[in-house]
């Protein structure tokens, strides 16, 4: 398993609209593995391998992975006279999770680290009543140590991310944007594994931008590469943890990759499902059928281009999702990874 190109992928920033870094690194590592690679005008990358196989003379099937690029994040809204920084979120937080945390404030002139607080009283100063209220992300600010001088670095619009570093816990991986940082892994593995197999599909992959705050770059994407089929390569829930009912775990970790079936934006094609869980199951494949309540991904935008695509996703169990201790299991990571070498070359 290249555990350095998913650490490398992970600790990248890349928030929906500044991209360019995640990018231009995927881009590296895709030289070779396709015969045609441009990124389109909202910023993802398009990445086509093609047809090597018999197609009896008709225009090959056209597969699309979706593999969004983007990580939840913030855009810097103001900075004080003080040199406080306010920020606006590009993607779903729990402000549960944001107290006294470690940010990098990403600017032209390079990245600045910081430590993102919600405005009022320290613990020491505070009633049992003020400590019971959980801010709004409003009132989050982030403390450069700079003071006034973070006014002449820092201008809006720069990128923040979460600063937390990517580690290695038994069979598990933990990390922040493993959401959607695994995609773009498996994207570019699943191509080295299939190899010089030969494939009867045009096969496209698009690591795509902006998917955080509303699949936009799938979007576009899939309008330009109009698939037959698309798949939706993303994290899921993995709620197999204490307190939580069972009937809500969504997944469980070590249990194999996810057949995600439907959620708030799509529900799959049944034949596509269909064949996918029987080659599975035919080369001993771990995977467990899932459905997410609400949400969305960006399989939903093949789903619906143009004349529409039969799709499906196909997913990893995550714990703590959207923040900055993200888990997964290798062995549901490999087995996503296997799939989709598995379903390309057929």
């Amino acid at each position: 398993m290249n555990i350095d190109l998913l650490k490398r992928l992970c600790e990248t920033p890349g928030v929906p609209g500044c991209e360019d870094r995640v990018r231009d690194l995927i881009r590296e590592e895709a030289e070779g593995l396709f015969d045609a690679i441009e990124t389109d005008p909202m910023g993802s990358l398009l990445c086509r391998r093609d047809a090597r196989g018999d197609t009896g003379g008709e225009a090959p099937t056209r597969v699309m992975l979706l593999c969004h690029m983007d990580e939840i994040g913030f855009l810097v809204s103001h900075v004080s006279e003080k040199g406080f920084v306010y920020v606006q979120p590009v993607g779903g937080f729990d402000p549960r999770t944001l107290f006294s945390r470690r940010v990098l404030v990403c600017t032209d002139d390079g990245d600045i680290p910081g430590i993102m607080n919600p405005a009022g009283k320290g613990l020491h100063i505070s009633s049992p009543e003020e400590r019971k209220k959980v801010p709004e992300i409003s009132e989050f600010y982030i403390d450069t140590g700079l003071g006034e001088a973070a006014a002449e670095r820092v201008r809006v619009g720069d990128m923040v991310v979460m600063d937390a570093p990517f580690a290695e816990m038994g069979d598990k991986i933990v990390s922040k944007a493993l959401d959607n940082r695994i995609a773009c892994w498996l994207g570019l593995e699943a191509i080295r594994a299939l190899g010089d197999a030969a494939n009867s599909a045009e096969i496209h992959v698009a690591f795509t931008c902006q998917e955080e705050v509303g699949l936009r770059g799938a979007k576009t994407a899939a309008y330009r590469i109009k698939p037959d089929i698309g798949l939706g390569i993303d994290t899921t829930l993995a709620c197999d943890t204490p307190g939580v009912p069972e009937a809500d775990r969504t997944t469980q970790q070590g249990k194999g990759f996810g057949l995600h079936l439907r959620d708030g934006s799509f529900i799959a094609d049944r034949g596509l499902a269909r064949d996918v869980e029987d080659l599975a199951k035919e080369k001993g494949i771990p995977f467990q059928r899932t459905m997410l309540r609400a949400g969305g991904q960006d399989g939903a935008a093949a789903q619906q281009a143009a004349a529409g695509a039969k799709a499906l996703g196909i997913v990893v169990g995550t714990r703590y999702i959207h923040t900055t201790c993200e888990m997964i299991d290798k062995t549901d990571l490999t087995a996503a990874r296997d799939i989709l070498a598995a379903y390309l070359a057929r």
